[in-house]
């Protein structure tokens, strides 16, 4: 553990290491408070498109973490960045949330449902057949197709839901295109995060709950990982994995050095 608490920086994913849905994971705010006093170099880096780095800080600052807005990183932010160095004030036509579409809109892209240059899903409640349709009509038109993260589910308080990567999967299937994901593992997303914290890989350690977002984004990017159980994944799953992680924990909690009473 001595390792872990020796690090300099933090990239923690949220969904089933901090909270699921609104439920804090136990330990989640004495590991951020830890971070804080020991002045550690964090960054929350999430495959969820939903939500803007400021609404993401909110919900932190309900659930009793203070956390800054310029300690987020999402996808939707990634996915952006991506499109408008391809397609400088491209069009898109996007099945997602607000947190999506604030990114696009501040890259310089156009909402466009007529003939836009890529199609972009991310995740989203209001999925239904009439936006599938529209979304394989675009694709076949000419529009490229964007995830902006590979997840198929996702945790929930009510347990495992389908996540970005469901979503792409009729339209890939209807249109026989495979879709760009942008977000982890994409090392892309790892750039950016490590240019943010403005710290080397051998300095730094991913957390998070998946084998095939987190862990394999870290060991992609030469970073040392760490597999919590507290999300998606149990210990009888890696055995599915040709990889590994370098520490497997029960939560982000058994981090911090335990304080003797």
């Amino acid at each position: 553990m001595q390792v872990l608490q020796n690090k300099e920086a933090f990239i923690c994913d949220m969904d089933g290491v901090i909270y699921h849905g609104n439920q804090l994971l136990p330990g989640a705010k004495d590991f951020v408070k830890w971070l804080q006093q020991e002045h550690k170099k964090f960054l929350f880096l999430t495959n969820s498109s939903e939500r803007s780095p400021r609404e993401l800080s909110q919900k932190l600052a309900r659930l009793g973490i203070v956390v800054d807005e310029t300690h987020f990183y999402t996808s939707a932010l990634c996915t952006a960045t991506f499109l408008a160095s391809q397609k400088p004030r491209g069009s898109a036509y996007v099945i997602g949330e607000a947190g999506l579409i604030q990114a696009l809109y501040e890259s310089g892209f156009s909402m466009n449902n007529v003939d836009p240059d890529y199609v972009v899903i991310g995740e989203t409640r209001s999925y239904n057949f009439e936006k599938i349709e529209n979304a394989v009509t675009l694709v076949h038109k000419g529009a490229k197709l964007i995830g902006t993260n590979p997840d198929m589910t996702g945790p929930a308080e009510r347990g495992i839901v389908p996540a970005t990567g469901a979503l792409v999967a009729p339209i890939e299937m209807a249109t026989g295109c495979k879709a760009y994901f942008l977000g982890k593992p994409n090392p892309l997303m790892m750039r950016i995060a490590l240019k943010k914290l403005q710290c080397r890989p051998e300095q730094t350690v991913i957390i998070g709950d998946r084998m095939d977002t987190d862990i394999l984004a870290g060991i992609e990017s030469e970073l040392e990982t760490v597999l919590v159980f507290s999300g998606v994944t149990h210990p009888e799953d890696l055995t599915h994995f040709g990889y590994a992680p370098s520490f497997m924990l029960n939560g982000v909690g058994d981090i911090p050095p335990k304080i003797n009473p």
